[in-house]
């Protein structure tokens, strides 16, 4: 769900980048009032796959995170955490699917 490789960027473009890796594990689950654990359990689901630092350790974007977030409030909710995972994954689904049939009609009007 998440990109996997990035380009080299400027100071200013990973600033504004949401899937650039700046958060180290530790800064990310104090970011999300969880624990390391917590995440690494979203990389075991497939949910999450944070890139790698050289030194192999895990690095999260922003975007990342908000997709944690989602799935802790589920967890949180009494949800297990596969379930939570899912319910996120067919979510970020049906959106896109939402999203392509606006732009279909957009089109069709447009084309009218």
């Amino acid at each position: 769900m998440t990109p996997e490789t990035h380009e080299p960027q400027t100071a200013d473009e990973k600033f504004d980048d949401e899937h650039y890796p700046a958060y180290t594990m530790g800064r990310a689950a104090e970011m999300l009032g969880t624990t390391p654990a917590f995440l690494r359990s979203l990389d075991e689901t497939g949910l999450i796959e944070p890139e790698r630092s050289s030194g192999g350790h895990r690095r999260y974007s922003r975007s990342q995170l908000r997709l944690a977030t989602r799935v802790r409030e589920l967890v949180d909710q009494g949800t297990g955490l596969d379930a939570a995972c899912r319910i996120v994954t067919l979510e970020d689904q049906l959106q896109d699917a939402r999203n392509h049939i606006s732009t279909q009609d957009d089109s069709e009007l447009a084309a009218g």
